[in-house]
């Protein structure tokens, strides 16, 4: 059995029943009548060839995980396509990258052994961080993304910052690493299976100089990167990982967090790393729900059948993209709400730039904001 085929029996697409649910779903092919995953599956199964990996729909999906929410069959199509790019890159080929290739530029030289980074001084001379702890706050790319999208007013530092702040109303003091790198999701979503290691292995060692046993992110990529993905390929790493929300959510049932009133209405957007891939939908609602008078109003597609914000590991990044955000925006203020919620750096890089975007100007009359520096921003004094 060739590598395509070992592929797509592991991926089980062999039990695809060619039913079409997965493209009545599917975010690409909401917006876009020539995407369908079920014709890349059937294409892949019979290509006697190299045709799948020179596909150009192999690099538009964005692996959000709707099809695999309604298949009946069990395919794992993320995983499907994780595998053909990896035989893509082995080629060669490529996705399409964004921003001139300046982020992939920037993964592959934090995987440097020597590498020495100005990473720690945006935290808050006001909380509380530790070279040492039994837990670590695992930062992620929000200090670079926040500076490369300064003109969209990307704000992702507002996760980071708010994170750190409810830890220490929590009691604990986090450790942060200097050392920290990429957690390697692009890389490994794009297939560069190499690179993503290289990351990966470079974390482990800085998390592991810390003492950290348990490693807290608010990022829900770097959240089930660090969990599922670090495993699986590096072996056991000898910690936990949480997602902020998870502790958030306790330290609510356990009155441990208080909020000032609010008269806010906000709408919830549910991350397809944080919701479909990672099943953590209720957190974030329990959280929202404690802060009093806060107006948490649903969308039309919450849960897992939420709206994926279009965008994946900063390649092939188009019009129907662009369609995508303009969709959730819009659900979103038909909510009546005032601001949008969402846990994911890139989910709010992505819809402000949407909302930044001349032909939606005066269209969308909504603040698109991080959920942990919302939060943060609730509690009571």
């Amino acid at each position: 059995m060739d590598e395509k085929h070992k592929i797509i029996a592991e991926t089980k697409a062999y039990n695809c029943l060619d039913c079409g649910k997965c493209t009545a779903v599917c975010s690409v092919a909401r917006h876009d009548s020539t995407f369908s995953p079920r014709m890349l599956v059937y294409d892949a199964i019979h290509d006697s060839g190299e045709r799948a990996i020179k596909d150009d729909r192999l690099w538009e999906c964005l692996t959000c995980a709707a099809c695999e929410t309604i298949c009946t069959s069990g395919v794992q199509y993320g995983e499907f396509i994780r595998a053909l790019r990896f035989q893509a890159s082995q080629a060669g080929i490529s996705g399409r990258c964004t921003h001139g290739g300046a982020l992939q530029s920037m993964m592959h030289i934090m995987g440097a052994d020597q590498l020495n980074q100005n990473r720690l001084e945006w935290v808050p001379k006001k909380v509380k961080t530790a070279s040492t702890s039994d837990t670590l706050f695992f930062v992620g790319c929000a200090p670079y993304f926040d500076t490369f999208f300064e003109d969209l007013d990307a704000r992702t530092l507002d996760a980071p910052k708010g994170a750190i702040a409810l830890l220490n109303r929590l009691g604990i003091t986090p450790a942060i690493s200097p050392n920290e790198r990429c957690c390697g999701h692009d890389m490994l979503n794009s297939g560069d299976i190499e690179e993503f290691t290289r990351l990966a292995s470079q974390n482990i060692k800085a998390i592991s100089a810390t003492g950290a046993k348990r490693v807290v992110t608010s990022c829900p990529e770097g959240y089930h990167t660090l969990k599922v993905d670090y495993p699986r390929y590096m072996g056991d790493t000898g910690f936990e990982v949480v997602h902020l929300t998870e502790l958030l959510a306790e330290a609510v049932s356990s009155e441990q967090l208080n909020f000032k009133k609010t008269s806010k209405k906000v709408a919830y957007h549910d991350p397809c790393r944080l919701g479909r891939i990672s099943g953590i939908y209720d957190p974030p609602r329990q959280i929202l729900e404690a802060i009093p008078g806060l107006d948490v109003r649903e969308m039309a597609h919450h849960h897992s059948n939420a709206l994926c914000c279009g965008t994946q590991s900063w390649v092939n990044c188009g019009t129907i993209n662009k369609q995508m955000q303009m969709e959730l925006l819009g659900e979103a203020q038909a909510t009546g709400a005032d601001i949008l919620l969402t846990g994911c750096p890139k989910c709010q890089i992505h819809l402000k730039c949407a909302l930044n975007d001349i032909d939606s100007s005066g269209e969308i009359k909504l603040k698109v904001q991080d959920f942990t520096g919302f939060v943060a921003g609730a509690l009571s004094r």
